[in-house]
Parts: structure tokens; C-alpha cells; sequence
């Protein structure tokens, strides 16, 4: 399980998306979390323990 995640962090999730991509961009954080797939553009909200669970790894991250 992946601890750290912030706003414009890439994340790998386990299932892919119907468009065929697994990589989703964090676009808002919170209590849910929402997501947007790198793929077709569609944004999708999570609960944060869903969110954790199905994220696979990260990919890429702001922080130099």
C-alpha cells in the first residue's frame, strides 16, 4: 500500500479503465478522492480507502 499522494501525482491503479489505460492523474484529495483517467479524460470519485487499496503504484509526482 502506497502511503503519500498529493494533487497532479500519476497513479497506476490495478483494474483498467473501459478506454484501455491504467493511469489515472490526482486531481482533488480529501475524504474521496477524485481521479482522472490519462486515457479518455473521465473523471471518477473515490473513497479514500478504495482509492488506496486499488492503487497499484505510482508513476510520477511533483515533488523534485
Amino acid at each position: 500500500m502506497i502511503s503519500e499522494y498529493d494533487i497532479g501525482t500519476i497513479v497506476e491503479m490495478k483494474k483498467k479503465h473501459p478506454c484501455g489505460s491504467h493511469q489515472w492523474e490526482v486531481i482533488r484529495m480529501g475524504a474521496d478522492i477524485k481521479i482522472k483517467c490519462l486515457g479518455c479524460g473521465r473523471m471518477v470519485m473515490l473513497a479514500r480507502k478504495k482509492f488506496e487499496k486499488d492503487a497499484k503504484k505510482v508513476i510520477s509526482s511533483l515533488e523534485n
